[in-house]
């Protein structure tokens, strides 16, 4: 993709709204999603351009971006679609860590700030390679993100990628978000269940029914941020994955 160095940039995906920040741009951007909660001096200042699926296209338009940033999962294709017969977009898709380091470089040379964004890479690299040194035996675990109806993280996505560097064993091997029942869940026996902090916003009560249903397995609340988001909280990510990993293992 050949561009000008943008100076109107429109953010369609929270975790790359955060790496533009941590690139060090600030007027550049110009619109971003509800969702895009980081940094919190952007949520509360910059245009809001809808949630990542319910886009406000004519207020987009209204902007006229000269790059916008999308997700393949995160905003819908046909919004997308619309959205490329006008503009610029950049449409990243992250099932791997490695894929999201490429896509952290990418962006960097689409903003014209290529040496902080291979700084990133390489600091997210140093965490991984000290988490990974003291990280040995998988823990059997299986990632909840959402109640009624039962979702986890399968295979082929971004988490699954993330559990195993962090030393988790996803016996889930379904593709994708797959739902499931209870009594499949309770079959496969997990040493570990994890409850992420979002999209659905598991609680402490959560714990407590979940330790009802499986009395032998360890619940926990998990930061859904630091396992999903695909951007420079990378960063933050593999100190967190120590502290956890250490803390289940012991």
């Amino acid at each position: 993709m050949n561009l000008n160095k943008p100076t109107r940039i429109i953010s369609l995906v929270p975790s790359q709204t955060e790496l533009l920040f941590d690139l060090g741009l600030r007027e550049e951007v110009i619109g971003i999603t509800k969702f895009c909660i980081h940094p919190d001096e952007w949520f509360r200042r910059k245009r809001r351009v809808g949630g990542t699926k319910t886009l406000k296209l004519d207020l987009i338009r209204t902007l006229n971006p000269d790059l916008i940033l999308a997700n393949k999962e995160e905003n819908l294709k046909e919004e997308i679609e619309e959205l490329q017969k006008e503009f610029t977009v950049y449409v990243s898709e992250i099932a791997t860590i490695n894929e999201a380091l490429m896509m952290i470089e990418d962006i960097g040379k689409l903003v014209y700030c290529q040496q902080k964004s291979i700084e990133i890479v390489n600091a997210i690299k140093a965490e991984m390679a000290i988490h990974h040194s003291a990280n040995k035996n998988k823990i059997d675990a299986l990632y909840l993100i959402w109640q009624n109806p039962y979702m986890v993280a399968g295979n082929d996505t971004f988490i699954n990628d993330m559990m195993l560097e962090a030393g988790f064993n996803n016996l889930v091997k379904q593709n994708r978000y797959p739902m499931m029942t209870l009594e499949e869940i309770i079959l496969l026996n997990p040493a570990v269940i994890m409850l992420s902090s979002e999209p659905f916003p598991f609680a402490d009560k959560h714990i407590h029914e979940w330790q009802m249903q499986l009395p032998n397995t360890k619940i926990i609340l998990v930061d859904g941020e630091l396992f999903s988001w695909y951007g420079s909280r990378m960063l933050k990510s593999f100190l967190y994955f120590r502290g956890l990993y250490e803390e289940l293992s012991a």
